[in-house]
């Protein structure tokens, strides 16, 4: 690092300075916020949209981060983002979601309209205008980088940052393997959580929260294959669990985990574990769980083939690209693969301590598929019982640690560097963003931060 970027990254206000603690300021400070948005927001690929909002020529939504807003829309020649602005007066011209294939967009307050390409088609009483005002480049509606990947529209404010590639890095190519562009959505929730929008992330990066939050599930967990080893004061297993026993806890933890995230894993998967709950196994345990899981993904694939369906040779994808439960893109988006289908979550800022959470449930889909197509969200109440019982259960962590930060006395969280190492990576690209350095700098960190669940603290440049 220059002795220049630590001048700059010496500037940034409750900077980390020590990997494995990260100020507890960064999550309520409305200054920091504040440069948030003037230096973290306007510089970086953020995800707007999946382009099943806008299937049709002419379908737009909105995507609104803090006082910025975009138009995605599909036109003839592809999908493109707009700013949301009039070129007269600045109205706002489109809030929420609709299509303007026919009408286009017309401003609400003196009828200006332009197409969806962002071409100006009319200007009421143009002769009251001077020509030099009605520049036909300068009416046109304001493009807004845009880039196409995994089923999702991402723009970016900065026309001059390093391209989406160039700045996700290899998560792209692992999940590509897994078909991420042709998932559907099942489902789309939305709440308000009383929570820092860093925060509301952080519950995502680890998998050490599960003993206690997610009880239903570390029921279903075994002690020889746990990453934390015995539990303080738990005594060690009289005997090791036998391969039957694994199946057993295994197809439990699949059921669970299916039904509390509603999406992760799909009832088809369940059925088709379950039915091989009596196949042969080797006696070493170790070798039974990896036989039974690749039989597992063998058979959920050849099942998606017969039903038409976009599925992947999972073994193959696992074997070549590793596999991990949670991927992170930075700043704010997330996929959780398991077998075929996968989550997702992306989270926004709204004010220091309010972010807006959504989650999606996203699967394989014929292309005849009866289900109706998700337009927009279901908002709830972030303590809604109508939400999965593993989100619920995370949610209702999130508002009492918002408040529990103020505390006094609190500082500073104390972080693993094993396995809570992705909250430190990423904080600490913010800082690289806060202070200013150099993009290219900055892009490489990101590729590095975008390393996946419970990733150790990372040297990522600064």
């Amino acid at each position: 690092m220059t002795a220049s970027d630590t001048l700059k990254l010496d500037a940034v206000p409750h900077r980390v300075t020590h990997p494995q603690r990260i100020p507890a300021q960064r999550y309520y400070d409305a200054e920091f916020f504040e440069l948030e948005r003037e230096k973290l927001w306007p510089h970086i690929w953020q995800m707007a949209c999946r382009l099943e909002e806008i299937p049709e020529v002419g379908d737009w939504v909105e995507y609104k981060i803090l006082d910025k807003s975009v138009i995605v829309v599909r036109t003839p020649s592809g999908v493109k983002a707009f700013h949301n602005a009039c070129r007269h007066r600045g109205v706002k011209l489109a809030s929420g979601r609709g299509n303007c294939e026919v009408q286009g967009f017309t401003c609400p307050f003196h009828g200006w309209r332009w197409n969806t390409e962002g071409k100006n088609t009319f200007v009421f009483a143009r002769q009251v205008f001077d020509e030099a005002n009605l520049d036909a480049a300068e009416l046109n509606l304001v493009p807004c980088r845009i880039e196409l990947w995994g089923g999702c529209a991402f723009i970016n404010f900065d026309n001059d940052a390093p391209g989406f590639r160039e700045s996700m890095g290899p998560v792209l190519d692992k999940l590509d393997a897994r078909k991420v562009d042709q998932l559907k959505m099942e489902w789309w929730y939305a709440t308000e959580l009383p929570t820092n929008w860093k925060l509301a992330m952080e519950a995502f990066m680890e998998g050490y929260h599960v003993m206690r939050t997610h009880p239903q599930l570390y029921a279903h967990m075994m002690v020889e294959m746990s990453p934390y080893g015995l539990d303080a004061g738990a005594r060690a297993p009289e005997r090791r669990t036998t391969p039957r026993e694994f199946v057993d806890k295994t197809l439990k933890f699949f059921a669970t985990n299916g039904e509390g995230m509603a999406g992760m894993i799909t009832k088809d998967e369940v059925a088709i574990a379950e039915s091989l709950r009596d196949m042969a196994l080797p006696d070493d345990l170790g070798q039974a769980a990896g036989a039974f899981y690749a039989r597992v993904k063998d058979e959920i694939y050849q099942a998606g083939l017969a039903r038409g369906l976009p599925v992947f040779d999972m073994n193959k994808a696992d074997a070549e690209n590793g596999f991990t439960y949670v991927e992170f893109m930075f700043p704010h988006f997330f996929l959780l693969p398991f077998f075929s289908a996968m989550s997702s979550y992306r989270i926004r800022p709204l004010t220091p301590e309010t972010c807006l959470f959504e989650i999606w449930s996203l699967v394989p889909m014929a292309e005849d598929d009866p289900r109706p197509r998700v337009t927009q969200p279901v908002v709830l109440p972030h303590d809604s019982p109508d939400f999965p019982e593993i989100p619920r259960q995370d949610y209702s962590n999130l508002p009492i640690q918002q408040e529990g930060l103020h505390a006094q006395g609190f500082d500073y969280m104390r972080l693993s560097s094993q396995k809570e190492g992705m909250i430190s990576n990423y904080q600490r690209l913010i800082d690289g963003y806060l202070a200013g350095l150099e993009a290219q700098k900055l892009a490489k960190a990101s590729r590095t931060v975008n390393s996946g669940f419970e990733a150790p603290v990372l040297d990522i440049g600064f």
